[in-house]
């Protein structure tokens, strides 16, 4: 058995190395890794009802049963559970975490990846991906058990039940009234817009649209039945696979779209024109209405791969700002101990103040749909005026196969010592190593290659002044990999 279990947990091949004997392996080294440290559990005797877990899945073939089997094991093992009953979206469960005062949660999911895959995400009690240490220790109990030959503890999922150990419970209700805390309902009900939300038959379906009821919000959600084979596409919110949405714009159904995942803690749009709008530009939407409609202050915190318009508004509104590696994990560190206005990154995951330290889909989908209504405009019109305050930005991630691995640390140096003198006409004006390797051009374009540690793909990004100097990056990124072949 090979599973590694990384900083967002575990995800592989469904009935290939995702079969239901290394999931219960997986929950059981999950189990003994929060026995070791929760509430000092190893050295105490501790109620069960401080033994709390929660339990959830998304809409992938097979996910409702692989959390009973994750149910199953944790209550074998004196863990009180609360499995939700119906699919639900990551950072819905990740709330009720916190919520129910849970020492963590196992979310079932593979999030934004292709439909043969599937996965295990682990939240902490504060409702963020579980930490470093944490997903080392649940990786030392696996390999331990496996050496050890000690198979998982298993319990009759009836029985877990009438002793109260498996509680089958909506997590929707409670997530509904923490994000009505955080929303502005009465801006949304006064302007009444027209939207259109694809859910990309993940568990993000229906969520937005039943927060919205009763508000006159006029809602249109496609694709938002059950679909494990997400209609052979992959439930990413990227403007290649949102044809569906541009289709319902197109015909009138709505003034604009939002997407949201598989496991629906990322986000993305679609203007009335059916332009996609990235992520980048959403974050810098969100934090220049925080702060100019609702007076918020705090420090701003973007992974290393993130626009730098928001570096721009940054410096305008006088907010600290902290770049982090590409991870959502990293931003929810500065989230847990910082007072954080809002952190994101360019895949779509994006939170802010007073909300759980976990991208989140649905909130920021209703953010960007208050911010709209607020205007009294179009989200075209937001996003041109956002380029005309900041920008132009024009942003592309081109993702290069290589012939062979290649080790990082010897890439990265590469980078560093052989960096040009010039890419576009521009001038480099700094070289950054902090995840990868980025070149800061002196007009603020910006190119990050970024070796991958476990397969043989160099993800290059790059955010340019004009279209122009976007190609001029990626065509570097491309002689790069094109050296390394």
């Amino acid at each position: 058995m090979t599973i590694h279990f990384g900083t967002d947990g575990w995800r592989a091949v469904i009935s290939d190395t995702f079969t239901f004997h290394n999931l219960r392996m997986v929950s059981q080294a999950i189990a003994d890794a929060f026995s070791a440290t929760g509430h000092k559990a190893a050295k105490e005797e501790i109620p069960t009802t401080a033994r709390r877990m929660v339990v959830g899945f998304d809409t992938r073939f097979l996910s409702d049963r692989y959390a009973i089997d994750a149910a199953r094991v944790l209550a074998a093992n004196g863990y009180s559970v609360y499995l939700a009953q119906a699919d639900a979206p990551t950072p819905a469960i990740s709330y009720a975490v916190k919520h129910l005062n849970a020492l963590g949660g196992i979310m079932i999911t593979a999030s934004h990846n292709a439909p043969r895959y599937n996965g295990v995400k682990l939240k902490s009690a504060n409702g963020s991906s579980a930490s470093s240490d944490q997903c080392r220790r649940v990786e030392v109990y696996l390999n331990d058990n496996e050496e050890q030959g000690r198979g998982p503890n298993l319990m009759d999922f009836e029985q877990a039940q009438s002793e109260g150990l498996i509680k089958r419970f909506n997590p929707i209700p409670a997530y509904y009234e923490h994000l009505r805390s955080l929303i502005d309902v009465d801006v949304i009900a006064n302007a009444r817009p027209r939207v259109v939300i694809d859910s990309m038959y993940g568990s993000g379906r229906g969520v937005m649209r039943g927060f919205l009821q009763g508000t006159g919000c006029e809602v249109y959600e496609i694709r938002d039945e059950a679909n494990p084979g997400f209609g052979g596409v992959h439930p990413e919110p990227i403007g290649k696979y949102l044809g569906a949405l541009a289709g319902a714009i197109g015909a009138g159904k709505g003034n604009f779209g939002l997407a949201t995942d598989g496991d629906a803690d990322r986000i993305g749009a679609m203007d009335e024109r059916c332009n996609f709008v990235d992520p980048h530009k959403i974050m810098a939407l969100a934090l220049r209405y925080l702060v100019t409609k609702r007076g918020w202050k705090g420090a701003v915190v973007r992974t290393v791969s993130t626009t730098r318009m928001i570096d721009r508004l940054c410096e305008k509104y006088g907010l600290p700002l902290y770049e982090t590696p590409v991870g959502f994990n990293h931003i929810a560190d500065y989230m847990i101990k910082d007072d954080v206005l809002i952190g994101g990154e360019e895949s779509g995951g994006i939170s802010f103040k007073g909300h759980i330290p976990e991208g989140d889909g649905p909130i920021m989908g209703l953010l960007l749909l208050e911010i709209v209504a607020a205007s009294g405009g179009s989200l075209y019109d937001l996003v041109e005026d956002l380029l005309a305050e900041v920008g132009p930005a024009f942003y592309e991630r081109r993702d290069m196969r290589l012939s062979q691995p290649v080790a990082k640390e010897k890439m990265v140096e590469k980078l560093l010592n052989e960096a040009p003198k010039t890419i576009g006409g521009e001038s480099i004006k700094q070289a950054l190593s902090l995840d990868g390797v980025k070149y800061i051009m002196s007009d603020d374009s910006w190119l990050l290659i970024r070796p991958s540690g476990t397969e043989p793909v160099l993800r290059v990004y790059a955010e340019g002044r004009s279209q122009a100097m976007v190609k001029a990056l990626l065509g570097y990124g491309e002689q790069v990999a094109a050296s390394v072949s």
